[in-house]
């Protein structure tokens, strides 16, 4: 374009009427929205996994010893004073937040790698 065309386009201003593509960008969003839950999903539910993975990996894949190993730490927690209760259940709340955080520091520049390919992929570019 002409430095005179834009010139009179500014000055008198006659600009063209950009168009939103109202139907891609919905599509877009969704498919962000969709991939965003998927990825917290799964990685709540691995979060939520690890320690029963654990504690099955302490009792040597006996379930019996497992539920044992529950039975015991319930009585505790049972028969423990309010404060101890409070803190154990805090150090649990922090130790679930510092390993949910973690995992998903770990994970996200592969999801976000993932979703840029989709997205390029899905999306159509004008």
């Amino acid at each position: 374009m002409h430095v005179e065309t834009m010139l009179d386009r500014i000055e008198h201003g006659t600009f063209p009427n950009p168009r939103i593509a109202l139907w891609p960008t919905v599509q877009g969003t969704c498919l962000v929205l969709i991939e965003a839950a998927g990825f917290a999903a799964s990685t709540l539910l691995t979060v939520l996994g690890l320690p029963l993975f654990v504690f099955l990996f302490l009792a040597g894949w006996d379930l019996g010893l497992l539920f044992a190993q529950l039975g015991n730490l319930a009585d505790h927690y049972a028969s423990a004073e309010g404060p101890a209760r409070i803190a154990f259940s805090r150090d649990l709340q922090l130790a679930f937040l510092v390993l949910a955080g973690g995992f998903t520091l770990l994970r996200l520049p592969a999801f976000i790698r993932r979703l840029c390919s989709k997205l390029d992929r899905e999306m159509p570019h004008d």
